[in-house]
C-alpha cells in the first residue's frame, strides 16, 4: 500500500476520503470521481493508478502481433473530428480495397507470427453484412488460427440495419463466419449533447452499448473507448465511464479500455487545441482508478505516440496494442505523432523494458504467448 501521509495534510477532506476508499479497494461513486478528477494532483492520481496496475498485473505490459486491414475510407457518416473518411463523391481522395487486395494483405504476412487481424474502416454503402461475411470466411481459410477482431459498433449497426437483421442475428452470422471479437471504436462520447455536436448522424450511445452487450451475450468479447480532449468536461467523461462500468458489471465482456486522444489535423474541429500530455496522463490514470472492473487499460501507441506510451506505463497502462505493420491510417491522417505506425517485436519489447516493465506477448483475449 502506498503511503500518502506526506501529501494528505494539504488535501481537502473530501479528497482524502476518496483516496482512502481507493486504497481500500472500494468502488468510488460519480460524485467522488469528480472530486478525484478535479482536485487530485497528477502525482497522486498517477500513484493511485500505478498501485492498481501493479496489484493486478505487476510489471507485466502486454502487446500482440497484429495487422490492420482498413477496407475503405469512404463513409456515409460525417464525424466532425474525422480526418480519415471521404464521401463517395470524392473518390479521388479515397480508397476502396477489393476482397482480393485485402486477402493479399494477409498473404503478405504469411510467414509472420501475427495472431490477430483487425478490420475496421469507413461505413461504405455497398459493403454490407454479406460482403464482410465473405471476407472473414476467406481470411479464416488462409489463416485458420488467426483471431479476427472486426467492425466498430457503428459499422455493425449500419450492416444490421441494411441487412434487416437484429444485432444478435447479425453478430451471430459474423461469429459463425469466424469473427472472434469487437474493437472498441465508435463510442466517441456518450453524452447526447456532446455527441450531437461531433458525430450526430452515426449510431447513438444507446445503440453502441446495446451492440456490445449483445456481442457479450453470444460469447464475443470486446474493447471500449472514449474520444477525449475536445469539448467534453470532467462530468461528461465520468458519465461515459459510468455507462461502461455499469455494462461491465452486467456482462463482464470487455477486455480493455482505450482512451483515444482527439487529434485536430485535417478535420472540421481543427480550431480546437489538442490537449497536453498532462491531460493525457490524467485521463489514463483516472480511467484505471474508476474502471475497477476492467482488466486492462490500453495505450494505443500509433495514436498517442511511443514516448507518451512509455510515460503512461507508470499511470495505469498495462497494454500497448500491437506491431501494426504500418497498416492503419485513421490517426496518421489526423496528425498523430507516428506518421508511419509500425514497430516490430524487438522494438516493442525495447520500448517496454527500457522503462523497467516486463514485456509479455498475448493473443487478442489476453492468453499469454511469451514472456520476455
Amino acid at each position: 500500500m502506498i503511503d500518502f501521509s506526506s501529501v494528505s495534510e494539504c488535501l481537502q477532506t473530501s479528497l482524502r476520503t476518496v483516496v482512502k476508499k481507493i486504497q481500500n479497494q472500494e468502488r468510488i461513486n460519480n460524485n467522488e470521481a469528480l472530486v478525484l478528477y478535479n482536485e487530485s494532483p497528477l502525482s497522486l492520481l498517477g500513484s493511485l493508478a500505478n498501485d492498481i496496475r501493479e496489484r493486478i498485473h505487476g510489471d507485466k505490459t502486454f502487446f500482440n502481433k497484429n495487422i490492420h486491414i482498413e477496407p475503405t475510407n469512404i463513409c456515409v457518416f460525417d464525424c466532425k473530428f474525422c480526418a480519415y473518411s471521404r464521401k463517395l463523391s470524392k473518390k479521388e481522395e479515397a480508397w476502396e480495397f477489393s476482397q482480393e487486395e485485402m486477402i493479399q494483405q494477409i498473404l503478405d504476412h504469411e510467414d509472420s507470427e501475427i495472431t490477430e487481424v483487425h478490420i475496421v474502416g469507413g461505413v461504405h454503402p455497398k459493403m454490407g453484412l454479406d460482403y464482410f461475411v465473405s471476407l472473414i470466411s476467406e481470411v479464416k481459410k488462409i489463416r485458420p488460427n488467426i483471431h479476427v477482431k472486426a467492425f466498430t459498433a457503428v459499422e455493425l449497426e449500419y450492416m444490421c440495419r441494411k441487412a434487416k437483421v437484429s444485432y444478435k442475428e447479425g453478430l451471430q452470422i459474423l461469429k459463425d463466419a469466424g469473427q472472434g471479437s469487437l474493437p472498441g471504436g465508435g463510442a466517441e462520447i456518450f453524452d447526447k449533447k456532446t455527441r450531437d455536436k461531433i458525430c450526430e448522424d452515426k449510431c447513438t450511445s444507446e445503440e453502441w452499448l446495446e451492440m456490445h452487450e449483445t456481442a457479450h451475450s453470444i460469447g464475443m468479447p470486446s474493447n471500449a473507448t472514449i474520444l477525449y480532449g475536445h469539448i467534453e468536461t470532467p462530468e461528461i467523461i465520468i458519465d461515459h465511464l459510468s455507462r461502461l462500468r455499469n455494462l461491465q458489471d452486467k456482462t463482464n465482456g470487455f477486455n480493455a479500455f482505450i482512451p483515444l486522444k482527439f487529434r485536430n489535423g485535417n478535420n472540421q474541429m481543427s480550431d480546437i487545441k489538442e490537449g497536453s500530455i498532462i491531460n493525457d496522463l490524467r485521463m489514463f490514470a483516472f480511467s484505471r482508478i474508476y474502471l475497477d472492473n476492467f482488466p486492462h487499460i490500453k495505450s494505443y501507441w500509433p495514436m498517442i505516440g511511443k514516448k507518451t506510451t512509455q510515460n503512461l506505463l507508470a499511470f495505469g497502462v498495462d497494454d500497448i496494442d500491437g506491431t501494426i505493420h504500418d497498416t492503419t491510417k485513421i490517426y496518421s491522417m489526423a496528425g498523430a505523432e507516428d506518421q508511419n505506425p509500425t514497430m516490430n517485436s524487438e522494438e516493442i519489447i525495447e520500448l517496454i523494458t527500457s522503462v523497467g516493465r516486463k514485456a509479455v506477448e498475448r493473443d487478442t483475449v489476453y492468453n499469454i504467448i511469451k514472456e520476455y
